[in-house]
């Protein structure tokens, strides 16, 4: 059975069946019988993050408070020559659903969208995310109370995405946000209409572009450790080095030699990837060559881990070339 009929047919089942449908497959893809909303008690996890661990989520949110505030724009209305009124008003969405994997935790996911969602003027902010031996990662539920969101729901992957979609034990939501693996990104492809998304992402990616300076240790752990994202996670190095070259022949890493810098920066424009890191003698000559990526990164001191879990958000991106 193709990915498409596949979801297709289990968005149908709980369209048709609501609750019962979501609980059915919860059991199926998660082992988890029980109810979707958080117990009193389920709220209490202060005792299960070390302080340390507090502490830098509160900075994280920080940056990301200060990061995302500088991008608000003032509202435009004005008259033109002939008395006509022009104007662009933003509003803020109502309502929206943040899609937090739970199988493989990434907290640093709501982070990067409730926080900007927050600054928007987003009003309801809800969370779903598929349960572990029946509960949601701890940290997630931390950083909820952090944002003083109240809402979480312990359901994930396609019936997920149906329940906030259809309003399936809870209030249906305006629009969805967040990454997931092929099941849930096929399902927001085919709700998308009923329900906003905000994108179809592809595995994760990075390209290095690295010259002679680069630290060949730095370079090779930069794009090994995006490949643990997942098996279709990929990795570029782009690079003037010969010894680079030869040093980063790893399975799973796409390599292309160049002879200047000015013919790496082509090539990161083709890859056109989700993260770039720029790991050179001038990086910020290279980065006014970059047309086509998703973030960019500069220096050694930069990795993409660092980048998207602390120094700034945005962390749902384009992939697959259609960072342009």
């Amino acid at each position: 059975m193709s990915l498409q009929k596949y979801v297709s047919e289990i968005l149908e089942d709980i369209k048709i069946n609501g609750l019962s449908a979501v609980k059915k497959y919860s059991q199926k893809f998660d082992d988890y019988q029980g109810e979707i909303t958080l117990s009193k008690e389920e709220w209490n996890i202060e005792s299960d993050i070390p302080q340390s661990d507090k502490e830098t989520i509160k900075q994280i949110i920080k940056r990301l408070q200060d990061y995302h505030s500088k991008q608000k724009t003032e509202d435009i209305m004005y008259e033109n020559e002939y008395g006509s009124i022009y104007g662009l008003i933003k509003v803020p969405i109502d309502r929206i659903g943040i899609y937090v994997p739970g199988g493989k935790p990434l907290p640093s996911s709501l982070l990067m969208v409730a926080v900007p969602a927050q600054i928007a003027g987003v009003k309801d902010i809800i969370i779903t995310s598929s349960p572990k031996e029946g509960k949601v990662n701890p940290y997630i539920i931390y950083i909820a109370k952090e944002l003083g969101i109240s809402e979480i729901y312990k359901v994930g992957g396609i019936q997920a995405i149906a329940a906030m979609t259809y309003g399936i034990g809870m209030k249906k939501v305006d629009k969805i946000f967040g990454p997931g693996n092929q099941y849930v990104n096929e399902a927001k492809r085919q709700v998308f209409g009923d329900v906003g998304i905000d994108s179809l992402a592809g595995p994760s990616e990075v390209c290095v572009i690295a010259d002679e300076t680069a630290d060949k240790d730095y370079v090779l752990n930069d794009l090994l450790s995006q490949l643990e994202h997942g098996a279709e996670s990929k990795a570029f190095l782009v690079t003037t080095s010969k010894q680079i070259y030869d040093y980063c022949q790893k399975e799973g890493i796409d390599r292309y030699f160049c002879k200047d810098i000015f013919e790496c920066a082509d090539k990161a424009n083709e890859i056109a990837p989700e993260h770039l890191e720029i790991l050179t003698k001038e990086p910020e000559l290279i980065l006014s060559l970059i047309r086509n990526a998703g973030a960019v990164y500069l220096g050694e001191y930069t990795p993409v881990p660092a980048a998207d879990y602390f120094f700034r958000g945005g962390k749902s991106r384009f992939t697959n070339r259609k960072s342009s």
